[in-house]
């Protein structure tokens, strides 16, 4: 499948900057030692891949998958082969005391990019999830940096989310909250980090969800009034190493993309690839609908779609990756924008967010309105509102 001819474009958005600094960037990264967090998802391998092809001294890979840490080793042997340097790969939660260990037992690295994280609107549901996305988004990430100055590491990254622009939903916010912890940690280590477009086939991503719905013989759902920017697997390991090697102290990089050429819907997505699957979407009024007429459509070259209206919530209608606010740079790179920011953070605000979830754990009891309310102390204006309906709740 042609990806960019799914997503509206002809070629790779980073192939001039690539271009223009490939000499740089592959003589800063082979004279250079990495560790990679959460290097076993879709942009973590995307990454290390990036990486790994540039012969780096040493690369080490941390994922709480060992099944996708497998599937990684054996993806990077059958296309790169082997390098020199050292390239190994742990599965292990960052959160752990085994992960401090295995720091502790080394951790000199140059770079640290972390690219673990709860991605998932549908993950703020109950508090439970939540919690723990609060954890990996922010507290571990925090932990992460605190470890990195210890050991004298040259740059940490972190990957960000265009949800963070504005956040509408818990998820964005947590990122945005993440930015904020990143300033205070600015001052002692320099930190560079990306907000994204949605990632085309990343794991659990909807586009990836119509990959298991035709190999589950299943109908295909989308909203057919939400629109968003899409990047390919390897534009997002670009776009990470990128900003993570020539991003200055506190910047944030994203994507620049037209909102004429690029936006698309995921209904009109799904129309593109059913026909390059060879199939025509017969449109549905019903969940029911659909489930019954995928036993016999498909032999007659047509796939049961359901595309209806977005009602659940924390769904933006529309994507940014930037405020109106914030300072930019648009022309250091050809598509690569930058977000330029000052040390700025409330101490007392940081501190009183820690306490206050650290409360709420230390009680072992809490709802999701406990922790809205305090992200609400953290994001004046903050533009969530819960309508009970969620993504878990449709098909």
């Amino acid at each position: 499948m042609n990806i960019f001819k799914l997503i509206g474009r002809e070629e790779c958005l980073f192939r001039k900057d690539i271009g223009n600094l490939s000499e740089e960037l592959g003589r800063i990264v082979n004279k250079s030692t990495f560790l990679v967090i959460g290097g076993a998802g879709s942009i973590g391998q995307a990454v290390v891949k990036e990486i790994f092809k540039r012969y780096p001294k040493k690369l080490h890979v941390v994922d709480i998958s060992e099944n996708n840490l497998t599937e990684l080793v054996r993806d990077i042997r059958s296309s790169f082969g082997y390098i020199k340097g050292d390239f190994k790969t742990f599965a292990l939660d960052i959160g752990s005391i085994e992960y401090d260990a295995f720091i502790q037992s080394d951790g000199k690295y140059d770079y640290v990019l972390n690219l673990s994280a709860l991605k998932h609107v549908r993950s703020e549901e109950d508090p439970f999830t939540l919690m723990r996305m609060i954890d990996v988004n922010v507290f571990n990430t925090d932990k992460t940096i605190r470890q990195s100055i210890e050991n004298g590491t040259k740059k940490y990254f972190c990957v960000s989310t265009d949800k963070a622009a504005n956040p509408i939903n818990m998820m964005g916010a947590s990122k945005r909250i993440m930015e904020m912890f990143l300033m205070r940690r600015s001052l002692d280590i320099d930190i560079s980090t990306a907000r994204f477009a949605n990632v085309a086939f990343s794991d659990g991503s909807l586009l990836h969800g119509f990959n298991q719905r035709i190999e589950k013989r299943q109908p295909i759902a989308a909203p057919n009034d939400i629109k968003r920017y899409f990047v390919t697997p390897q534009e997002s390991g670009e776009l990470c190493l990128m900003s993570c090697i020539f991003g200055e102290n506190r910047d944030i990089f994203f994507p620049k993309l037209s909102e004429s050429l690029n936006l698309i819907s995921f209904s009109d997505i799904a129309v593109k690839y059913l026909k390059d699957k060879g199939f025509k979407p017969y449109l549905c009024n019903t969940e029911d609908e659909a489930r019954e007429l995928i036993k016999t459509l498909p032999e007659q070259g047509k796939w049961p779609c359901l595309f209806t209206k977005s009602d659940t919530t924390g769904e933006k209608d529309f994507e940014e990756f930037y405020t109106d606010k914030e300072v930019l740079d648009m022309d250091r790179f050809e598509n690569l924008g930058v977000i330029k920011n000052e040390p700025e953070y409330n101490e007392n605000q940081l501190n009183n967010f820690e306490d206050a979830i650290a409360k709420l754990k230390s009680d072992m009891s809490w709802d999701k309105k406990s922790i809205v309310n305090e992200f609400f102390k953290m994001i004046p204006g903050f533009g969530y509102c819960d309508n009970g309906k969620y993504l878990d709740g449709k098909m």
